[in-house]
């Protein structure tokens, strides 16, 4: 491809590699190149720079990786390799190329070199394909990449996590053999082995030739899914394994990924183990991935993004919601005994799933009631018909439901169905019934008084349990489990007491919380536990023209929930994820000068920043009291945050629902729209005077939702996405409300944006290309055009902003993936309490 020279770079006195291509970069290579910089790691070749045609890179001295090696020093290499990979992974960040020759041994360890920067193919690969058969440097060079490339790679598939993995497989085959794994006297025959063929045993211990063949496997999807949980099954493997003992044992517990028979859930194992805890004391993990060309869903309204799901109270079943492209998200059941999952028809835009006692039924949320469907399958039931917004239910024995909704008390119904009652007084939310059937656990919203408390059915009176903002879930034998940042922590509790004692403890680590206040974890009455990170949404702010070509970045990389520009577009205000403390802030970046000041210090939420139309002032939203209150501020740091809509004006205005969002400040200064999800599962559009008596007042409201609302320039319109006809659309409406609509999106659309004279609107299609609509007199609205295609997050959601434009329409700030996110994995742990510190 060109020539490598070792190099000074005069700035920093350093010495680097620098990596001169014969050809000019693409605009793609170029933009995944950057990303990719961000990657920081001691085991990583750190990239430094990129220019039209070249790299610069770390200066790394040592010496390819060859084998065979000795088990313990190949382990200790693939340690190493692992975690980088895992690094990387959960960035997005795919390597695409990982094989002995990008692997350099240093007097540090392993470095990898050449990260994500291989080629992407478009077609499968043939023996007559010119990247096959013209070699680039020397005879075999192809031919040896060739030999560590996954079959989804030579079948033209995108390349993701588990890609790497395979070739991590033969990598560390060779590490072990000093053969490679895939062998020919062809391109061709090189394919076909990968392939068709198994590679020659290695004649190693069964647990760690497991571990290395699961890697290998043809199908994605019967490999181990992540480079953490490889390195969790490998450390295991080259142990020393008593009395044929296959489970970690010890005093402190740590989830384990047994070969491939737990990653991979054999029935045969899960058949004997799923319905009772493993034998003697062992403590066994694994993890559910969505199915294939699904993810997990999270509530359109939650900034903070977690996967829904439930273990049955058996431990043998687990339901989530999932999500294919274009599709409304629906219940999956996976019984822990097979691989598949099974989806339930007619739970379109369920949330929040939970069990009956007797594993028969699921209740769920959707289109504004609380429902139940058979575990089965079968006709879907409606069960009560709920406020406004959903925060969890649970099921007790005596077949009472209790459930949460809105920012009022805690609900309870008969699960055959009937009208619902107060179970609670206050802002109650994600029940969950203890053993006795009377008690309950739940969470207590108020700035003074937040904690996780008990309730009961039989009186009113509550008992704080934990301080702190998140949900807990009762955990048999006796513990309290709840998230604290992203650590997993328990406290003995005595459910006949309704006590806890003892000191706090870590279970497991990269555990998330949304931003509605659920922690991301669930507990059978079987010794059985489950728990999941948050979905990472990173990317990169970038600017791009109207022909999609790259023009540079915007504030560092991370999880942006949304942004704007100000009016001068010298400042963005954007407001960024903190997964691992589990919060939400506004931050400040200047535009020229590249500066990031943090506006908001919230304890949960500060976010949905917008500028007052002279950018004086941001207004935003956060979550202090515990229900969404607006603020304003100074712009320039200075002077009080002043209340625009308190809790007290809320319930003045009867807004029940927590999660209110603004959305855009009116031209003239006098309003600021919002949405509200509303009494029947949907998202209204309000507005809030500024002068006056300034009572919120409705501005459209129907049984779909409408929501992403944006003034018009001269303030005489407003945009919005509704998804009245079954698809999100793009439409327009005059203010004030006449008898004047207009579709302007065809084929579907969301979010849109005016450009700054009134003449330009632009929207994400529903395969996220950014279209452009001119506006006319009248108005008037043309047939929409392709700009250019993006690769923002994908997924409709309320509370999430994934582009702005400029004022002249010609360069937007688009959020961009650095790569194809990691999926985000649901663990499950059998018997977790067999491995506590005694």
């Amino acid at each position: 491809m060109g020539e490598v020279w070792k190099a000074r770079d005069t700035r920093l006195d350093r010495i680097v590699a620098l990596k001169v291509s014969k050809a000019q970069f693409s605009e793609r290579f170029e933009r995944e190149a950057r990303s990719i910089a961000a990657l920081n790691h001691p085991h990583i070749c750190q990239l430094y720079d990129v220019g039209p045609n070249y790299l610069v890179m770390e200066f790394v001295e040592g010496s390819p990786l060859k084998g065979p090696l000795p088990v313990e020093k190949a382990a200790e290499y693939a340690g190493q390799i692992l975690a980088a990979l895992d690094t990387a992974h959960h960035k997005g960040i795919t390597h695409r190329d990982l094989k002995p020759a990008n692997i350099l041994v240093t007097k540090q360890g392993i470095k990898l070199l050449d990260f994500g920067l291989a080629k992407l193919k478009t077609a499968p690969l043939t023996e007559t394909d010119g990247t096959v058969t013209q070699p680039l440097t020397a005879q075999g060079q192809i031919l040896g990449t060739l030999q560590y490339m996954s079959p989804e790679q030579l079948q033209g598939k995108e390349a993701d996590a588990r890609s790497d993995l395979f070739s991590f497989g033969c990598v560390l085959y060779e590490m072990l053999t000093g053969k490679r794994a895939f062998e020919g006297a062809s391109p061709a025959s090189v394919i076909a082995a990968i392939l068709e063929r198994e590679p020659a045993p290695l004649h190693l211990s069964p647990p760690l030739e497991r571990v290395i063949r699961t890697c290998m496997a043809k199908d994605p999807d019967e490999r181990i899914q992540t480079a953490r949980d490889v390195k969790k099954a490998l450390n295991w493997a080259v142990e020393p394994q008593p009395d044929g003992i296959v489970v970690r044992r010890g005093s402190r517990w740590w989830p384990v990924a047994v070969a491939a028979a737990l990653v991979l859930g054999v029935g045969a194992f899960f058949a004997a183990r799923s319905s009772r805890a493993p034998a003697g004391g062992d403590v066994v993990s694994f993890v559910v991935y969505p199915p294939e060309k699904t993810a997990f869903s999270a509530p359109l309204n939650t900034t903070i993004s977690l996967p829904q799901f439930a273990l049955a109270p058996d431990g043998r079943s687990i339901v989530f919601v999932a999500q294919a492209a274009g599709a409304r998200p629906m219940l999956w059941v996976r019984s822990l005994e097979h691989v598949s999952a099974a989806t339930l028809p007619g739970t379109e835009n369920a949330v929040h799933p939970f069990w009956s006692t007797d594993n028969r039924w699921i209740g769920f949320f959707a289109d504004g009631k609380l429902k139940k469907i058979p575990a089965a399958g079968g006709a879907v039931q409606v069960v009560a018909q709920t406020a406004t917004d959903f925060r969890g239910g649970t099921w007790g024995p005596d077949d009472t439901i209790v459930f949460a909704s809105g920012t009022g008390p805690l609900s309870r119904v008969a699960s055959a169905g009937g009208t619902a009652t107060p179970a609670s007084q206050g802002n109650h939310r994600y029940p969950q019934f203890l053993p006795d059937g009377r008690h309950f656990l739940h969470v207590v919203l108020n700035s003074e008084q937040s904690g996780v408390y008990a309730g009961s059915l039989d009186d009113k009176n509550t008992k704080l349990l934990v301080r702190t903002n998140v949900s807990a879930v009762y955990a048999p034998p006796g513990y309290l489990l709840f998230v604290d940042g992203d650590a997993l922590l328990g406290q003995a509790f005595d459910a006949d007491r309704v006590q806890v004692s003892g000191q706090t403890f870590l279970v497991a680590e990269h555990v998330g919380h949304s931003s509605d206040f659920q922690s991301a974890i669930s507990a059978s009455s079987t010794g059985a536990i489950a728990y999941a990170g948050t979905i990472a949404q990173n990317g990169r702010l970038m600017w791009f023209d109207r022909r999609g070509n790259a023009l540079g970045s915007a504030g560092p990389e991370g999880d942006y929930a949304d942004f704007r520009l100000s009016p001068n577009e010298k400042s963005l205000a954007a407001s960024l994820v903190d997964p691992k403390a589990g919060t939400v802030d506004v931050w400040m970046t200047d535009l020229a000068r590249g500066g990031n000041t943090r506006v908001t210090h919230e304890q949960q939420l500060g976010a949905s920043a917008i500028w007052s139309p002279d950018g004086t002032h941001l207004g935003f939203r956060t979550i202090r009291n515990g229900a969404i209150e607006f603020y304003e501020r100074s712009a320039a740091g200075g002077g009080d945050e002043q209340a625009v809509l308190s809790a007290e004006m809320r319930r003045a205005a009867q807004i029940e629902s927590v999660n209110i969002i603004d959305t855009d400040w009116s031209p003239d200064g006098q309003h600021i729209l919002f949405s509200v999800p509303g009494i029947v599962s949907s998202n209204d559009l309000w507005l809030l005077p500024l002068t006056g008596d300034r009572k919120p007042m409705k501005f459209l409201a129907s049984p779909s939702d409408e929501m992403h609302g944006n003034f018009s320039p001269d303030g005489r319109m407003v945009a919005y996405t509704s998804n009245e006809s079954g698809t999100y659309e793009v439409y327009v409406q005059t203010l004030p409300l006449s008898d004047h609509k207009w579709q302007v999106s065809t084929g579907g659309g969301y979010e849109p944006r005016w450009r700054a004279d009134g003449r330009e609107i632009y929207y994400l299609s529903e395969d996220r290309k950014l279209m452009a609509v001119s506006v006319g007199a009248g108005p008037s609205f043309d047939v929409p055009k392709l700009l250019f295609q993006t690769r923002v997050p994908p997924g409709v959601t309320a509370n999430r902003q994934h582009y702005v434009p400029s004022r002249d329409g010609q360069r937007f700030l688009v959020n961009t993936q650095s790569g194809d996110p990691a999926p985000t994995p649901i663990t499950v742990v059998l018997n977790w309490t067999a491995g506590l510190k005694k």
